[in-house]
């Protein structure tokens, strides 16, 4: 009896602690969408993120100013590089990528906000526990918000706030461990013997990286 109080303690105890900054799994894949607060932009994507090897691919539809566009992009951060790869036409683009990688986490500086569940409380399986962050957006270019679950540090959406849009929210789902197909980090065959061209506007963040190209 008196491990069992012990035991109930001690599992007490853990469920009250606070939470901590946490990193997201190295290997994710899934789905992201992006809006902007002036209406200029909609972005829906498919995403693979590899954080060991600083690889991203993301396979973009949505409007720009009214306009539709479509993008496949894969990002290699360590070579300095993005590929724009035209599967259809089996054509691809070799430009410079200056941005640095950045690991979806949560900074140890981050400040808590609070601790919801989103869905309902009421029943097993009808809610998802999560962590809303505030915290500064690298080389203090603006603050941010983020939200992942207290389990697995899965990320659920992410707001920050731009000159050129005013606040943008980016929103994760069907989010999965792990990459189903590897390769498709890595650039294809027929991107082999691309050549680099230097880009007026070097892409150095997100948003940029696609903009300068519509």
């Amino acid at each position: 009896m008196m491990l069992l109080v012990v035991l109930t303690c001690l599992l007490a105890g853990c469920l009250a602690q606070r939470p901590h900054p946490c990193s997201s799994p190295p290997l994710l894949s899934g789905s992201l969408s992006v809006s902007t607060q002036n209406e200029k932009l909609w972005m829906y994507a498919g995403y693979m993120y590899d954080a060991l090897g600083e690889r991203i691919r993301l396979t973009e539809m949505g409007t720009y100013e009214n306009k539709s566009f479509t993008f496949d992009a894969l990002l290699l951060f360590r070579e300095g590089t993005v590929y724009e790869i035209n599967k259809h036409d089996r054509t691809c683009k070799k430009n410079p990528l200056k941005a640095d990688f950045h690991p979806m986490a949560i900074p140890k500086d981050a400040s808590l906000l609070g601790q919801i569940v989103l869905g309902s409380s009421s029943g097993p399986g009808e809610g998802l526990l999560v962590n809303t962050w505030i915290g500064e957006l690298p080389e203090k270019a603006g603050k941010f918000i983020s939200t992942v679950t207290e389990f697995g540090c899965i990320p659920i959406s992410t707001v920050y706030h731009t000159s050129q849009f005013g606040w943008v929210l980016t929103s994760f789902f069907n989010n999965i461990l792990g990459i189903e197909n590897p390769d498709q980090l890595n650039p294809p065959d027929f991107c082999l013997d691309a050549e680099m061209k230097a880009d007026e506007e070097e892409p150095t963040d997100f948003l940029s990286l696609f903009l300068n190209k519509l």
